[in-house]
């Protein structure tokens, strides 16, 4: 894009807790889909203690609205804290994958 600042698109890495009623509610899948649509690789996973584990690259701004679909969660969800822990994009993930 013409007159576009290239550091407004830097690609960021970050793993995400999200806690709540996020497991049985399909918030997995709702993860697989907001990735899709905002361009997000990684991975999402349920924990033992009942939260959502992600890790996720991205470009910065695609990251951000990522995030802020993850607060809001699926209908049936109730999304109580989302933490984020940005890092370093390494450009290891090729897709957005749920692991079990």
């Amino acid at each position: 894009m013409p007159g576009r600042n290239p550091s407004t698109n830097s690609r960021v890495g970050a793993e995400i807790f999200v806690s709540g009623r996020v497991q049985g509610v399909g918030y997995r899948f709702f993860t697989e889909r907001a990735a899709a649509k905002h361009n997000v690789l990684g991975w999402s996973r349920n924990l033992p203690d009942g939260r959502v584990e992600l890790e996720i690259e991205a470009d910065e701004e695609d990251a951000k609205k990522f995030i802020k679909e993850l607060e809001k969660g699926p209908a049936v969800a109730r999304v109580e804290d989302v933490k984020v822990y940005w890092k370093t994009c390494t450009g290891r993930f090729k897709n957005f994958t749920i692991r079990v």
